[in-house]
């Protein structure tokens, strides 16, 4: 059969989607042999061929030479064979086109079918392909419906959609079909329907390539980021490092005047940013952390991982943070565990102290739950944190 409308369809296929044709032509044999098995037997060994540069396509049935032939839809007498070609001989394989005028209708129907389906697969697998190389990455999106508290925004270049649940916003985020709106893409996953994209701005990675994008020296990595501790819409501590003398790396993220820093909390919706930074000594890392509680001294168990820190009593309150945030997000981005005493539980007035205290090596009974401390050290000095 020969169609040149058919070849030429699937050159602009390749043209206008970018899908390798010799797929397609893969694809078509397949189902256009199992087509003409089901029109003309399933028994029958054929094999239908696509020949794009003579814009052919040929059918061809395979029988096997026989002195008695038992199965005539898979068999050919030698008697027959020798007539095709006069070489053939018994347990030969022959090969017979087939010319049949009624196929036409069923192969393009057949190619129109696995054309769609096979354009709609390999769409898919683009687009998931594109996409899986914007994981991790900072987009600027449009909100395209919002459905309850869920969002869904237009990924820039694709027909694929984010979606931007509820506990992947910033407490605080109002969103409005239209607008424009920067979000991490956290993980994309294929299916049926296509590529499932999670974006997030409440993900420590949102965070982190913010910082990225506003601040070229951590772009370029002349600072580092070491790690991010965040309470989404509450608080977020970043420790930051260079390895360069020249460059202060708290400076840089906070920018002249506080531009750079100011630009990440408007778009954090005011989030408080406490920059650290970061020391090899976790006795300073520590104290560095509590940010911006004033620490007098830091107690280190390796054993335990604990450490145990002492503030000043009208610091206690900041120190630990409403609710114990402050505190938590030190030991996330420190990494140790963290429990804060005020100065006079360690060191009493002359007036009443009964015993000498001094600060030791922590054992396991030094430690103690730091919120309930909070509660019984709250009640003598009162919540002074500052604001």
């Amino acid at each position: 059969m020969v169609n040149k409308d058919f070849f030429k369809a699937l050159d602009d296929l390749e043209q206008e989607r970018k899908i390798d044709k010799q797929t397609f032509i893969t694809t078509l044999e397949t189902a256009l042999t199992s087509a003409y098995k089901k029109m003309y037997g399933e028994a029958k060994s054929a094999l239908v061929k696509l020949y794009p540069e003579r814009n052919t396509i040929r059918i061809f049935s395979y029988k096997t030479v026989v002195d008695v032939v038992e199965d005539a839809d898979k068999q050919i007498s030698l008697e027959d064979a020798k007539q095709i070609k006069k070489s053939y001989k018994v347990g030969d394989m022959v090969a017979v086109e087939e010319t049949t005028k009624d196929f036409g209708r069923i192969a393009a129907q057949t190619a129109k079918q696995v054309v769609m389906q096979k354009l709609r697969e390999l769409e898919r697998q683009n687009a998931a392909n594109e996409l899986s190389e914007k994981e991790d990455e900072l987009l600027t999106t449009v909100v395209k419906r919002i459905d309850g508290d869920n969002v869904y925004v237009q990924i820039a270049g694709t027909h694929t959609e984010g979606a931007l649940m509820k506990n992947d916003q910033i407490p605080g985020d109002k969103f409005q079909v239209g607008d424009r709106v920067k979000v991490y893409v956290k993980k994309i996953k294929d299916s049926y329907n296509g590529p499932q994209i999670q974006v997030s701005r409440s993900n420590i990675g949102f965070v982190r390539k913010l910082f990225e994008l506003e601040i070229p020296e951590i772009a370029s990595g002349e600072v580092k980021i070491k790690n991010i501790a965040r309470d989404a819409g509450n608080r977020t501590k970043v420790a930051v490092y260079t390895d360069r003398p020249n460059i202060d790396p708290i400076g840089t993220c906070v920018g002249n005047r506080g531009t750079r820093i100011n630009t990440i909390v408007n778009e954090l919706n005011g989030e408080k940013i406490d920059l650290v930074e970061y020391s090899d000594d976790p006795l300073e890392y520590i104290a560095r952390a509590l940010s911006p509680a004033k620490v007098l001294s830091v107690e280190t168990n390796d054993s335990l991982n604990m450490s145990q820190v002492i503030v000043p009593d009208d610091k206690l309150s900041l120190a630990i943070g409403k609710n114990g945030q402050n505190v938590r997000l030190a030991a996330k981005l420190t990494g140790w565990k963290i429990d804060v005493k005020p100065e006079s539980y360690v060191r009493p007035s002359e007036e009443t102290k009964e015993t000498e205290y001094e600060l030791t090596e922590l054992t396991d009974e030094d430690s103690f739950d730091t919120m309930s401390d909070l509660d019984e050290f709250e009640e003598i000095n009162g919540d002074d944190e500052e604001k």
